[in-house]
């Protein structure tokens, strides 16, 4: 039954001379899914949840930049965040480059 179902899918016989069209875009499509459901939305995933983690941070939360900078925020700003690094070293860090929070305990 499956296999009669798919050769109706793929334009009946397979003596006909010209395919069916969406036989044609069906591998194209298959292709497009299982790139959807192991690459995109994966990141998008994971895209939302850095985003969710920015907008939650504040004022004595250490973080870890893109460029490996650890400090604690001592200032949050619009764009920016400002991050001591060291005793009387502060640094200004854009938002989007926060890598992530550090967890207290460790």
């Amino acid at each position: 039954m499956l296999l009669t179902w798919f050769l109706m899918l793929m334009g009946g016989s397979p003596q006909q001379g010209q395919p069916n069209a969406f036989a044609m875009f069906l591998p194209l499509i298959i292709i497009f899914f299982i790139m959807y459901f192991f690459m995109i939305r994966p990141q998008v995933k994971r895209q939302k949840a850095h985003q969710m983690m920015i907008q939650n941070l504040k004022k004595g939360d250490r973080v870890i930049t893109n460029g490996g900078l650890v400090g604690k925020i001592v200032n949050v700003k619009k764009d920016t965040f400002v991050v001591q690094i060291a005793e009387n070293t502060r640094v200004e860090v854009l938002k989007g480059h926060i890598l992530k929070k550090v967890d207290q305990s460790g």
